[in-house]
């Protein structure tokens, strides 16, 4: 019975854990809710020219890519008898070892319709939804300061009044 309390715990802390994001996509996750009613011309200022454009029934659609490759080298150590750390084998050397790379890409299409934002949506094929929001967070980092009524309490960035 203890072991199955044991194991719950360790269930709901390895669930808890997985839902934490970084500063850059609570960000982002923002972003698609007070980017909505910013005009098009203010987009286009802070987002730059869209990687893709279409218009359908007088919607017009904007699409903003990202993506970076992020590596991380991690340490390896190794030893041996005799000799010293200069020559690898002997005691007390260490190199670099294992190098992780992973990729990261983010697809944000924002909706306008009568050149006003009614919609963000953020497409990805990285795995963690924390990644996959950091990434798209390089998208729309520029236009966030540009939110009027900005609130400290959501990290310098906070919900519009309407």
């Amino acid at each position: 019975m203890r072991y199955r309390s044991l194991a719950l715990a360790a269930v709901g802390l390895l669930a808890i854990a997985g839902c934490a994001t970084s500063p850059e996509a609570d960000q982002a996750a923002l972003a698609q809710r007070v980017l909505v009613g910013m005009p098009k011309q203010t987009l286009l200022s802070c987002a730059g020219v869209p990687t893709r454009q279409t218009s359908v029934d007088n919607v017009e659609y904007y699409t903003y890519s990202s993506d970076s490759l992020q590596t991380r080298m991690g340490p390896s150590y190794w030893g041996g008898f005799g000799g010293g750390p200069w020559h690898r084998g002997y005691w007390g050397g260490a190199d670099w070892g294992s190098t992780e790379v992973s990729a990261r890409n983010c697809n944000a299409t924002f909706t306008l319709k009568n050149g006003v934002v009614q919609q963000l949506v953020y497409g990805s094929s990285t795995d963690s939804p924390a990644g996959r929001l950091s990434q798209c967070y390089a998208i729309v980092q520029n236009c966030l300061p540009l939110v009027p009524q900005q609130s400290s309490a959501a990290g310098g960035v906070g919900s519009r009044a309407r």
